[in-house]
């Protein structure tokens, strides 16, 4: 068994990050879509696992790369802000690219809401947004993160979360 905690847009403002953690638990990865603001130290300070973190559009002077590509298991992931394809339209634009790439799950964030697209046939891009853990924009406007893990036959699941 694998958990992976996915976070975007916390916009240095990190204390909810930390509730998270402490939340969630012991995690084997933490991922961060993007929007950290100059906390990436701090954050990798946090965890004991490796983290993948990417530049948002906020992200200045920023050495985080733009994308990252990654194996999770037997899932290729991309991970990106999400602002350069047009995400806070739809994630049309997004799961095309990703397809395109040959990647199976595509990680963004951008819109400050949560969204757990699961691809519905065999070859088909699935799209997770962990929505913002310091900003959210939803309805109900809960800070919120995703728990992915994968179960001991390889298979993913997704947990959407609020604080």
């Amino acid at each position: 068994m694998m958990r992976i905690l996915i976070v975007s847009d916390s916009h240095r403002r990190d204390g909810n990050l930390t509730w998270a953690l402490e939340k969630t638990g012991p995690i084997d990865m933490l991922i961060h879509c993007g929007d950290i603001e100059g906390s990436e130290d701090y954050i990798r300070q946090l965890v004991s696992c490796p983290v993948h973190m990417v530049t948002g559009n906020n992200d200045f002077f920023s050495s985080l790369p733009r994308e990252d590509e990654f194996m999770i298991g037997n899932y290729k992931i991309w991970l990106t802000h999400g602002h350069n394809y047009y995400v806070s339209m739809s994630n049309e634009i997004i799961k095309e690219e990703a397809a395109a790439r040959g990647v199976d799950i595509v990680m963004y964030g951008h819109t400050h809401k949560p969204v757990i697209d699961i691809g519905r046939r065999e070859g088909d891009v699935t799209a997770i947004n962990p929505g913002s853990i310091s900003y959210p924009r939803q309805d109900g406007r809960r800070p919120s993160y995703i728990l992915m893990e994968l179960d001991r036959k390889g298979l993913v699941h997704y947990h959407l979360n609020f604080l």
